[in-house]
């Protein structure tokens, strides 16, 4: 399972990784991402809408948090996640 590869990739315990930001963050990216394939095929099913943004306002904040905690772990999680467009000049 995905959940499993992050955790090996880590290299960390089962036991401390889950209450990292960065599993917090991955595990609300599947979710996300989970809910965003199941409302392309219902549109209308505006509980899954609003469960969407309740889970994107957190991973933003556990962002917000990281980025200024760690700014190193922060762009390592957002290139490992791809979650971020590249900013190119």
């Amino acid at each position: 399972m995905i959940k499993n590869t992050f955790i090996s990739f880590q290299e960390k315990n089962i036991e401390e990784s889950r209450g990292s930001v960065e599993f917090q963050v991955f595990s609300f990216t599947n979710k996300i991402r989970r809910l965003t394939s199941h409302l392309e095929l219902h549109r209308k099913d505006y509980l899954s809408q609003r469960g969407l943004r309740k889970i994107l306002g957190k991973r933003q904040r556990l962002l917000a948090y990281l980025s200024k905690k760690n700014r190193v772990r922060y762009k390592e999680l957002i290139n490992q996640l791809n979650i971020r467009e590249l900013k190119t000049r």
